[in-house]
């Protein structure tokens, strides 16, 4: 299944059914009076957040999305039927945008989930809801109120705890392949992952969701190499494990690099807790790995953890270090929602 996860869709609902100009008419009944009934009303369109979907892949072969029109009502005061309504089922995560790209109509965090995107129109009135006392015989009727156009971009963020970031080649797939059973492309040359990869990782009895994203590189918020579009992946992380090569002869400027590339995409992204790894160190000896690590801690002002996705040397303990994070923060979050759901 190709992953696709930014679509365009066009939606309409559906639109209301005329109203009815009958009247009575049966043998000896002289003023029968009308009986014309109302329009259906027309179909809705929703959105739902579901089950078993990591992709938009369904929308990229039908984009058009139109509820059904309500029935017209008829004479012996019957009503039109109503419309049936369309649901658009997306992946937990998506996020529903107006055609501008950017205001956000519905954010479908859980499952579950429903949004109303376009209210159908509402039938239209039969010649009977117009009998007064002095218009005993109207010939009036309303038309059905006309459905909503309208369109829409699906963006899917994916769902993870953790957010694997650093320059393509830094090893991320390796990581992901080593602590998990998810099984990302791993080769020898830069832009190997395409597309985010999600992988469930266990230490401690406890699991949590790791996400790998295509690497960055200099300039990737002005669209260089793959740009930052997967950065939106990682925007709903827990915490970040920044890899940086152990290998490369310039590891400052790599590490520099992706600092500089999520504080110019924003999304609080730099604000997120993050954990910094110095991989590879299965290639390094004693001496190197000590100078590195100093070096990238006087870089990065905080701790700098040593590991290797090929030897999976080091890795429980990053493992239970994102753990923690992932833990306290998801803690702080559940509090902060309580918090706003309150009422005194």
């Amino acid at each position: 299944m190709k992953f696709l996860d930014l679509c365009k869709v066009y939606i309409r609902s559906g639109s209301g059914g005329n109203g009815c100009i009958s009247f009575r008419r049966e043998k000896y009944i002289e003023f029968g009076g009308p009986d014309g009934g109302d329009g259906g009303d027309g179909g809705d369109v929703w959105a739902e957040a579901v089950d078993g979907l990591n992709t938009l892949i369904d929308f990229r072969y039908q984009q058009h999305f139109f509820a059904d029109n309500g029935v017209p009502g008829a004479g012996r005061q019957r009503t039109g039927a109503d419309g049936d309504d369309i649901v658009l089922k997306v992946p937990v995560g998506t996020e529903i945008l107006d055609e501008d790209e950017e205001t956000v109509i519905a954010d479908m965090t859980e499952l579950g989930q429903r949004v109303l995107l376009a209210k159908g129109g509402n039938g239209g009135w039969g010649n009977l809801r117009f009998k007064t006392s002095t218009n005993q015989a109207p010939r009036r009727s309303n038309p059905g109120q006309e459905g909503v156009e309208r369109t829409i971009w699906l963006r899917l963020k994916l769902i993870a705890d953790v957010g694997l970031l650093g320059l393509p080649n830094a090893g991320k797939s390796t990581f992901l392949a080593a602590t998990s059973n998810a099984r990302p492309k791993v080769a020898d040359y830069p832009f190997t992952t395409l597309h985010p990869n999600l992988g469930v990782v266990g230490v401690d009895d406890a699991e949590f969701v790791v996400a790998d994203i295509p690497g960055l590189i200099e300039g990737a918020h002005e669209g260089r190499g793959l740009g930052d579009l997967f950065l939106g992946h990682v925007e709903r992380c827990a915490c970040l494990l920044h890899l940086v090569d152990g290998t490369s002869g310039t590891l400052l400027e790599d590490y520099q690099t992706i600092i500089d590339e999520i504080e110019a995409y924003g999304e609080g992204l730099t604000d997120k807790p993050r954990i910094t790894a110095l991989n590879k160190i299965d290639a390094l000896d004693d001496e190197e790995r000590a100078f590195l690590k100093e070096e990238l801690e006087s870089k990065t002002g905080h701790e700098v953890m040593l590991m290797s996705g090929v030897s999976k040397e080091g890795l429980t303990d990053v493992l239970r270090a994102l753990r923690q994070h992932v833990k306290t923060t998801r803690k702080r979050e559940a509090a902060v929602e309580e918090a706003e759901t309150w009422q005194p």
